[in-house]
C-alpha cells in the first residue's frame, strides 16, 4: 500500500509541474485600460518589457503669491507689541546660531534626480487618477513602442484635453503613428509638438483629417521648410475639401519662404475655419506677403475653383432632381408656374358641380397632353431654363432664411436643439465659392477670407514694397466688412515689426493706426490730471498770441 501511495503521488507531482511549465509558456491576457492612467501606463510598460518606466508624477505649480503688503506689515506690528510686552529672556544658543526657515518655494531633490525623464500630468481632482487632463512629456525620446503604450492609454481617458511632446526626438513613424490614434481621442482639443524636427515633415498628417479633433496645434522650432509648409497648406483647404476644426496653428521659428508661404496663403483660399496664424522667426519676403495680402483682400479664381462653383450651383439648385425617361417625357413634364389670376379662376372653377363637367375636361386635358409632345430641342430648352429658375429661387430663399433667422435671434429666445440644427445650413453658407462673385476683365474675383482675426509675421523678411501691399489689401477689407458685417470681421491683429523696414515709414504708421481701433487688447491711455491741465492752459495762450497777430 505504501508504494502504490508513492506512486500517485509522484505522478501527481509530475502532472503539477506540467501544468506550470504550460502556464509559464501561455502569453499573458492583453491589458485592458481602465482610465487610470498611472496604473496603466505602468503596467503597460512593465508587459513590454522596458529597462526603464518613467514615474507618473503631477505637474509642479509656482507657489501662491505672498499676502499684500499692507496686511503683512500690520500683522508685523501686532507682533511686535506682544513681543514687547513679553520681552523674553535672549538663548545664547539662538544667539550664536540663528536657525533659518526651511524655503517653502521649492523642494530639495537628489542629485540629477530632476533630470530623469517622468511623465508630468494635470488633474481635476490629485486623488482621482480618471480626472487627468494634461499629459506633458519632456526632454526624452519617445520610439514607437512608448508611442504604442501611449496610443493604448490616451484612448480610454475621457477627460484628456491637452497633449504635449516637447523635444522628444519624434520620427516619421512615431508621428503617422499618434496621427493615427488621435480620431480616437474624442475630446483632445492642443496638440504641442514644438522641437521636434522631423525629416519627412509630414505634420499634415494631423490635420488633413475632420476625424481629428484637433483645434490648436503648435509646431514651433520643427525645421519646417517650403515642403513641410505645402503639404499643411493642402491640408488646411482646397477646392475638394477644407479643414473645419482647427482653430489655431502657430509655426514660429521654421525655415518657411516664399514658397512655403504662397501655399499657406492658397489653403487659406478655401478655408474658413482659421481664427490665428502665426509665422514670426521665418524668411518669408515681399513674394509671400503679397500672395497673403491677395488672400485677404480679393482674389481672382482659378478654372478649377470655376468648375468646383458650377457644380455646387447646380446641387444646390436641383439636388434630387432627375430627367425623365424618353418614353414619358410627355406624362412627366413638369407644370409651369401660373399667375394669381389664373389661380383665382382655377379656385372658382373647383365650386362647379363634381358630376357635370368633370368628366369632359379630364378626357380634353388627356387628349391634349397625348397630341403637345414636345420635340427633343424644346424640352432642352425646358429643362436649362427650369434649371435657372431653380437655382435663383433657392438662392433667394437661402437669402431670406439667413435674414429670418437673424431677426429670430434678436425678438425671440430659440431652444438649444434648434440652434445645433441650425448650424449645418451656416456651415454651407460658409462655402467662399458661393459668395458673390464680381467680373473683372473676364475673370470672377470673390472676396477674401475675413475669418482669420490673428497673424503674426513678425522676424520675415518683409519690405517696405510687401508692408504696401499688405496696407492696401487691410484697407479693402475694412471696407468691405464694413458694408458686409456678417460675413465676418476681418484681420483684429497683425504683427510686422522686426522686418526689414524702418518702423518710422509712412506705410507703417498708417497701417497701426489701421489695426489700433480693431484690437480688442488695445488699452486707450489714460488721460492723467495734468495733461487735462496743460489741454486748459494751451487755448488762452494761442488766442494771446492770435491777439498780438492783429495788434
Amino acid at each position: 500500500m505504501g508504494k502504490k501511495g508513492d506512486k500517485n503521488i509522484k505522478d501527481k507531482g509530475q502532472n503539477s509541474a506540467h501544468h506550470i511549465e504550460e502556464d509559464g509558456d501561455r502569453t499573458p491576457e492583453p491589458h485592458v485600460c481602465t482610465g487610470h492612467f498611472q496604473t496603466d501606463f505602468t503596467e503597460l510598460c512593465r508587459r513590454n518589457n522596458m529597462a526603464v518606466i518613467p514615474p507618473v508624477v503631477p505637474r509642479a505649480h509656482r507657489p501662491p503669491s505672498p499676502g499684500p503688503p499692507e496686511a503683512q506689515s500690520k500683522n508685523e506690528k501686532g507682533k511686535g507689541k506682544e513681543d514687547k510686552n513679553k520681552q523674553p529672556e535672549p538663548d545664547p544658543e539662538s544667539v550664536l546660531e540663528p536657525v533659518e526657515p526651511t524655503p517653502k518655494s521649492y523642494t530639495t531633490k537628489s542629485k540629477f534626480e530632476y533630470f530623469k525623464p517622468t511623465v508630468q500630468v494635470e488633474q481635476d481632482h490629485p486623488d482621482k487618477q480618471d480626472t487627468v487632463t494634461e499629459v506633458i512629456v519632456k526632454g526624452w525620446k519617445i520610439d514607437e513602442a512608448m508611442m504604442t503604450v501611449f496610443k493604448q492609454c490616451f484612448v480610454s481617458m475621457e477627460k484628456l484635453h491637452t497633449i504635449n511632446f516637447w523635444n522628444c526626438g519624434l520620427t516619421g513613424e512615431t508621428l503617422s503613428l499618434l496621427a493615427s490614434f488621435l480620431p480616437q481621442c474624442l475630446n483632445t482639443r492642443n496638440l504641442i509638438l514644438d522641437g521636434n524636427p522631423v525629416k519627412e515633415e509630414n505634420f499634415h498628417l494631423l490635420i488633413n483629417t475632420e476625424e481629428i479633433p484637433v483645434q490648436n496645434l503648435s509646431l514651433r522650432h520643427c525645421s519646417i521648410t517650403d515642403l513641410g509648409a505645402e503639404n499643411l497648406g493642402k491640408a488646411l483647404g482646397t477646392t475638394q475639401t477644407a479643414n473645419t476644426k482647427l482653430l489655431t496653428l502657430n509655426l514660429n521659428g521654421n525655415r518657411i519662404g516664399d514658397t512655403g508661404g504662397q501655399a499657406l496663403a492658397k489653403g487659406l483660399r478655401m478655408n474658413r475655419t482659421l481664427l490665428s496664424l502665426s509665422l514670426a522667426q521665418n524668411s518669408i519676403g515681399d513674394v509671400g506677403i503679397r500672395s497673403l495680402a491677395d488672400v485677404l483682400s480679393k482674389f481672382p479664381l482659378t478654372h478649377e475653383e470655376v468648375v468646383q462653383r458650377r457644380k455646387l450651383i447646380s446641387e444646390q439648385g436641383a439636388p434630387d432632381r432627375k430627367s425623365p425617361p424618353p418614353s414619358r417625357r410627355g406624362d412627366n413634364r413638369p407644370g409651369s408656374v401660373r399667375s394669381s389670376s389664373h389661380l383665382g379662376k382655377d379656385a372658382k372653377r373647383d365650386k362647379t358641380p363634381k358630376g357635370k363637367h368633370t368628366k369632359g375636361k379630364e378626357e380634353k386635358d388627356d387628349k391634349k397632353g397625348k397630341k403637345e409632345v414636345p420635340k427633343k430641342d424644346s424640352f432642352t430648352r425646358s429643362k436649362v431654363s427650369l434649371a435657372t429658375i431653380c437655382i435663383v429661387t433657392t438662392l433667394v430663399a437661402e437669402a431670406t432664411k439667413t435674414a429670418t433667422k437673424a431677426k429670430d435671434k434678436k425678438g425671440k429666445d430659440k431652444k438649444g436643439a434648434q440652434q445645433v440644427e441650425a448650424e449645418p445650413e451656416n456651415m454651407e453658407l460658409m462655402n467662399p465659392l458661393m459668395e458673390p462673385v464680381e467680373n473683372i476683365k473676364n475673370e470672377l474675383w470673390i472676396p477674401g477670407n475675413r475669418t482669420l482675426i490673428n497673424l503674426n509675421l513678425r522676424g520675415n523678411k518683409m519690405t517696405e514694397k510687401g508692408l504696401a501691399d499688405l496696407l492696401m489689401a487691410l484697407q479693402y477689407q475694412t471696407t468691405l466688412v464694413a458694408f458686409n458685417k456678417g460675413a465676418g470681421t476681418g484681420l483684429m491683429r497683425i504683427a510686422v515689426d522686426r522686418n526689414e523696414f524702418p518702423v518710422d515709414c509712412a506705410a507703417c504708421q498708417k497701417l497701426v493706426e489701421l489695426m489700433i481701433p480693431k484690437d480688442p487688447f488695445y488699452v486707450a491711455p489714460s488721460s492723467s490730471p495734468e495733461n487735462e491741465s496743460q489741454a486748459d492752459e494751451d487755448p488762452p495762450k494761442k488766442d494771446a498770441a492770435a491777439d498780438k497777430k492783429k495788434k
